[in-house]
């Protein structure tokens, strides 16, 4: 495991069904992966695929520099990542798509800001105007960003952005609950709390953002976004 300055990066790559790019990702978190760079270990959760990802992760795992979560059944993003929180030793965690939309050319920049003192950080497909999604997609997006402002009064653009890197300890205090594609909010809404009660800093930074289409396997849909509405009222006054 590598240290930047001290601090070790856990990255957590939740995957179900990524047998087309989760090999391509690994290799791209791996050139990070160096006494130099900024990742100090890579916790991939295998969530029941039922393609050849098993099969894709099993002879990179045994090259002993990433370490595999596989869970006998499927139970969602927010399960995979809950997972992936338990097994991470690091200082840091950061998220990882495993479908190629989130570039990791952009973690030094992450890491640059929790360097410069922030508590948490999001990576934000909106701030260069770069997202390069449907008209739907942002509007979702940028609406329920709105309202985690609105309730949280962190000046957050993008809640449902993965990049999400955070303190560790922060992230371990959460009692999270989350299956699915809510776990974002829920995250966001609970470390609201802790910032306001802490005085904790929050950052943003831009990021690069290519969406792939559902043809191509995206995964999160209307109900989804229902349920992250849902979440922030929830985890906003309770939960």
């Amino acid at each position: 495991m590598s240290r930047n300055n001290g601090t070790l990066l856990t990255v957590i790559v939740p995957a179900y069904n990524e047998q087309a790019t989760i090999g391509t990702v690994i290799g791209q978190l791996r050139s990070f992966l160096a006494p130099s760079g900024p990742i100090g270990e890579i916790v991939v959760v295998n969530d029941a695929s039922t393609d050849a990802t098993g099969a894709v992760l099993a002879p990179l795992a045994e090259k002993g520099d990433i370490r595999l979560v596989t869970h006998p059944l499927n139970r969602g993003k927010g399960a995979a990542v809950r997972s992936g929180i338990a097994a991470a030793t690091g200082d840091w965690i950061l998220f990882q798509d495993a479908d190629l939309e989130y570039d990791p050319a952009d973690i030094p920049a992450l890491m640059a800001a929790a360097r410069g003192g922030a508590d948490i950080v999001y990576g934000s497909r909106f701030i260069a105007g770069n997202d390069g999604a449907t008209f739907l997609h942002i509007a979702a997006n940028k609406s329920l960003s709105f309202f985690s402002r609105l309730l949280t009064g962190l000046p957050i653009t993008d809640m449902e952005t993965c990049y999400k890197l955070i303190r560790a300890d922060l992230l371990k205090s959460l009692d999270l609950h989350e299956e699915r594609f809510g776990i974002e909010p829920e995250i966001t809404l609970k470390l609201a709390r802790l910032a306001k009660r802490d005085g904790l800093r929050y950052a943003e930074v831009p990021i690069s953002y290519k969406p792939r289409s559902y043809a191509e396997g995206k995964k999160v849909g209307l109900k989804d976004g229902l349920r992250a509405l849902y979440c922030l009222a929830r985890y906003r006054w309770g939960g």
